[in-house]
């Protein structure tokens, strides 16, 4: 006779992942008897540590739960901050070591052998009385997997989404449950922790467009692929690096600047492209109103230019940011297709000159009406968005297959669009680069990739100095000793 407790399973029936709620979540840590720790939660109440309060069995998880509102009371704290300002990273990683210190030096570990410590911290703005500003904040956790190993740390800054205070404090205490569980227990697989962040929360919601990991237990993770993976889950819309492949918050970076963008594959990064980079910023920081100490450079990749067969080429990714890295890039991972919502991204942080380097044959694709079906005001709505502001494009010239120089002058858009283009080109929207070294119009990253993988030599001349021997030394693109020496 069958259990009759036993669940029953029909036929037809799939498999679903069982989301534990906020409640069970914060109830399986309160009754592991081994984690202890700290909440310190400023600037939208207690939110996190309420949970585990109501969950029950509290008291053997939370050692301490503190709020720091006042700005005197949090400098006496946590210090002064060199900008005056609260809701940042240096902030959030004062109040996770000055916690964690303070844990080590009240709790000895004499007395508590086996307890994993652990500190929850958060800064957090929700929305203003005005409804101008709808919120954002650093979250983070640094904690133990062992008592006696050294601590772990996630941290992520989050954008709200919600128009009302009190939605924006509940989905905070939320995504603090989901981030001190998946901390815990979901660590050994650190995609499917960014998933998890988001249980019982919508995207809609919530906007998380960066994250860290560091410590033992992340001693392999690249945070280079975990940004991807925000972008790719839709967890944000772009997502930045540094050259030393940290993730940085696009907010901080780009606010206030005069931003030069190049988009492309750069698979891998060639000479042209670099040559597209130098002699575009050349023009650029020549502008009235641009000085280059205040100018941004960024080498954006847009999601599409990542997928092979439909998915997301992850290797191919990280192939493609070591070298750009490697020659002191900063790397804007998006998924805008069309340029005008670059453009409308780059807005929302400044107000100052911009600039997009653009090649011919990308120039004529954005002439081309397919890609605006989707908007109401079709190509007029996008173009308006794209050059409303004080924005200029920088061309550099091609060769067409017969040898004669393409340039603003000479370019063929559909016929339906020829004024239109006159009408941004004969205001100077539209620049041409002159000053360029005419062999490198003959150089094309995908042709320089089937060198590279087919084994074929040649190819190292048609890249930036110290590129090939990364790629070699790197195995990078697919290169392979074993075809060069078959070809040989």
């Amino acid at each position: 006779m069958k259990d009759l407790k036993n669940e029953i399973v029909l036929k037809g029936d799939r498999a679903i992942e069982q989301i534990p709620s906020i409640s069970d979540k914060a109830l399986r840590i309160n009754l592991n008897e081994h984690i202890y720790g700290t909440f310190a939660e400023i600037g939208a109440g207690q939110e996190t540590v309420r949970h585990f309060f109501r969950a029950g069995g509290s008291s053997g998880t939370i050692a301490k739960a503190m709020s720091a509102y006042d700005k005197d009371f949090s400098d006496a704290i946590y210090g002064i901050e060199d900008d005056g300002r609260y809701v940042t990273e240096n902030r959030l990683r004062k109040m996770l070591n000055h916690e964690v210190e303070l844990i080590e030096e009240r709790l000895k570990r004499e007395k508590h052998p086996s307890k994993m410590f652990f500190s929850y911290a958060n800064t957090v703005a929700t929305i203003d009385f005005a409804k101008q500003y709808k919120g954002h904040g650093w979250v983070g956790i640094k904690y133990q997997i062992e008592p006696d190993e050294e601590y772990n740390e996630i941290l992520i800054h989050i954008r709200f989404k919600e128009t009302d205070a009190k939605l924006q404090q509940e989905t905070l205490g939320k995504l603090g449950v989901n981030l001190i569980y998946g901390a815990f227990y979901k660590y050994n697989d650190p995609k499917r922790l960014l998933k998890y962040l988001y249980d019982h929360i919508d995207q809609d919601q919530l906007e998380i467009d960066t994250i860290n990991f560091a410590g033992p237990r992340f001693a392999e993770v690249d945070n280079r692929l975990m940004s991807l993976q925000l972008v790719k889950n839709g967890m944000t819309d772009a997502v930045m690096f540094d050259p030393n492949g940290k993730n940085i918050l696009p907010a901080a970076v780009l606010y206030k600047k005069n931003i030069l963008a190049l988009r492309g594959s750069f698979r891998p990064v060639t000479k042209v492209n670099m040559d597209m980079y130098e002699k575009s910023l050349e023009m650029f920081v020549d502008e009235n109103k641009v000085k280059k100490e205040n100018t941004l450079v960024i080498f954006e990749i847009t999601l599409s230019n990542l997928r092979s067969d439909g998915e997301i080429d992850e290797r191919d990714f990280m192939d493609r940011a070591e070298l750009l890295c490697s020659l002191g890039q900063t790397v804007m991972i998006s998924n805008f297709q069309e340029y005008y919502k670059v453009v409308e991204y780059f807005s929302n942080y400044t107000k100052e000159r911009m600039g997009i380097t653009l090649g011919v044959n990308n120039l004529v694709d954005i002439f081309d009406e397919k890609y605006y079906r989707h908007l109401s005001g079709g190509i007029l709505e996008a173009f308006g968005k794209l050059f409303y502001r004080d924005m200029k494009v920088y061309l550099y010239p091609m060769e067409d297959e017969d040898g004669t120089l393409l340039t603003s002058q000479n370019l063929k858009v559909h016929p339906r669009m020829k004024e239109l283009y006159k009408f941004f080109a004969y205001n100077g929207k539209v620049i041409d680069i002159t000053d360029y070294d005419r062999e490198n119009l003959k150089i094309f990253s995908r042709e320089v990739l089937k060198m590279i993988s087919k084994g074929k030599p040649g190819w190292e001349k048609m890249l930036p100095e110290g590129i090939a021997e990364l790629i070699k030394k790197d195995h990078l693109f697919g290169y392979d000793t074993n075809k060069i020496v078959e070809n040989v």
